[in-house]
């Protein structure tokens, strides 16, 4: 089972088309490498209160975000291992805490509070973010294609391409099928790049020679704000019923 791990590092996105994530590609050839699993299904949970505190804070606060989700590669059965991760943004840095167990074992320590994850630091903090979160529960399931590459000179700088992102509010169990509804438009590609200091020029040359942009593009964000504008659709139609 894979060791826990520490993450800090500055992550961009960017909403590309499928032209110029090729022409991307294409360019990538010469400085980043495939990851090791290629093209995979990367399945979530993301876990929050019934009054969705987290999601909202990190929408309506910009200097610190906090998310906890649960993920796995493709469908999950009790074996499968999974990842804990506790995702925090201060000052644009991101700074990602990450335990791994059994999928069983995830989610009872999730979901019931069960003492089945080995003790570390991780695990210390974990506790204290449900604790203090004392009604999290399973919110959201988003998945997503992704395509993952490394630099071949610095290992820090990571690209990654996102396709066919679903989301459900329903059904919030990752032994489940894949399905759920789309959260992007047709043709769309949004992309990470990730690095731990500079970006480099080869990089930064292309993103500007094609007038590609940062965008503040969060998947739950994105599929809860879908949520509220619906429920508001609603009320408007009941109210003129």
């Amino acid at each position: 089972m894979e060791a826990q791990k520490i993450f800090k590092r500055y992550e961009y996105k960017y909403m590309l088309t499928l032209e110029q994530q090729s022409e991307l590609k294409e360019v990538m050839k010469q400085y980043m490498i495939a990851d090791a699993f290629g093209r995979s299904t990367i399945c979530n949970l993301y876990f929050d209160t019934p009054q969705y505190l987290l999601i909202r804070r990190s929408i309506e606060n910009h200097v610190y975000k906090e998310k906890i989700r649960l993920r796995t590669y493709g469908q999950a059965t009790p074996e499968t291992n999974a990842f804990i991760e506790s995702k925090k943004k201060y000052k644009k840095v991101v700074y990602k805490r990450r335990i791994s167990a059994s999928y069983e074992d995830a989610m009872q320590y999730l979901c019931q509070r069960a003492d089945v994850i080995p003790h570390s630091q991780i695990c210390s903090e974990l506790d204290y973010a449900l604790s203090l979160y004392q009604e999290i529960q399973p919110a959201m399931y988003l998945s997503y294609e992704r395509e993952a590459f490394y630099g071949k000179d610095d290992h820090e700088l990571r690209i990654t391409f996102d396709q066919h992102i679903l989301w459900r509010t329903e059904d919030l169990n990752l032994s489940s099928p894949v399905y759920g509804r789309e959260l992007l438009q047709p043709g769309q590609v949004l992309t990470e790049i990730k690095i731990g200091h500079a970006m480099p020029l080869w990089l930064n040359h292309f993103l500007t020679e094609h007038h590609i942009y940062r965008t503040s593009f969060s998947k739950y964000g994105t599929a809860y704000k879908t949520l509220l504008m619906e429920a508001g659709q609603n009320r408007r139609i009941s109210m003129h019923c």
